[in-house]
């Protein structure tokens, strides 16, 4: 199964498929389990992981919702897709920082995905932008 063949075969996409929107919202999904998977790991760790666990969780619910967002194609709602991306850049890079500070495979494993992530969601906002500009 596939989000970017989900997507194309949308009737308002079809050739218009854009597919750095396609893969940060792939990425956006996967770094949504992900961070929610190392907050739950974060639980079991015998250290205060308490901040960990908030940006983990922070992150989880802006990745689900920049997926669910920019998943959506009837209709146009650029501002909103443009802002979610950001917003989801910069999540990502606040808890790719704070699980850096830890010594776990899974806060190793979720700081990748969550780096991965945001650099998906740039060449997002950059083809977006670019789009915008040639429509001019």
């Amino acid at each position: 199964m596939s989000i970017e063949k989900m997507i194309s075969e949308h009737p308002q996409v079809g050739d218009n498929y854009n597919a750095s929107l396609g893969m940060a919202v792939k990425h956006a999904m996967y770094c949504s389990a992900i961070c929610n998977s190392c907050a739950d790991a974060c639980l079991a760790e015998a250290m205060d992981m308490d901040q960990c666990i908030r940006t983990c969780l922070d992150c989880s619910d802006v990745c689900a919702a920049t997926s669910r967002i920019a998943t959506r194609r009837t209709g146009s709602n650029r501002e909103l897709i443009r802002a979610q991306l950001a917003v989801c850049i910069k999540a990502c890079e606040i808890c790719e920082a704070e699980c850096a500070k830890h010594d776990h495979a899974h806060c190793r494993r979720c700081a990748q995905m969550c780096r991965e992530c945001a650099d998906d969601c740039r060449r997002a906002l950059e083809d977006l932008d670019r789009e915008v500009h040639e429509a001019a």
